[in-house]
């Protein structure tokens, strides 16, 4: 979608570009099912990654500037940032009442929890398979745990 669009559209004024194109037909492509499947491979990580890499390297005057730096001026997030983001999302609004799913399906509060960040601190589970270990309930216990209060 990517290509068909810088290879079609020639003025590339990136706001139009990336309010009305990017964010409308390319991004959903990248996030689709995001909170379902989340790569935890780092080439599939990269892969996706590389698409956003590609669209902001359309601008000519962002080409020199560093990624980071390049996503900062077009007022972007890493795929990275943007997978997690629902993710904790969903176990806020688990914890608070405003999912279907109780938070107590698939977490438990931990005993050892120390004084620093907040006092809802989540212990993670033992897992012996890839399967276990990048689902939903696993991947996210040590972000949400590294949350300040």
């Amino acid at each position: 979608m990517l290509g068909l669009i810088s290879w079609i559209i020639k003025y590339r004024n990136p706001t139009i570009f990336l309010t009305n194109l990017y964010k409308s037909l390319v991004r959903p492509h990248l996030d689709y099912c995001t909170s379902v499947w989340s790569p935890h491979y780092n080439k599939d990580k990269l892969l996706l990654e590389r698409v956003q890499h590609r669209f902001t390297r359309l601008f000519p005057h962002l080409r020199k500037l560093p990624y980071e730096e390049q996503l900062n001026h077009l007022g972007l997030w890493t795929s990275e940032k943007r997978r997690n983001r629902p993710d904790l999302t969903e176990v806020f609004r688990m914890i608070k009442g405003q999912s279907a799913t109780p938070w107590s399906s698939f977490f438990h509060i931990a005993a050892d929890s120390s004084t620093r960040g907040h006092s809802w601190k989540f212990a993670k589970k033992s897992c012996r398979n890839d399967t276990r270990l990048y689902f939903f309930s696993q991947r996210v216990v040590n972000r949400w745990n590294s949350l300040s209060h």
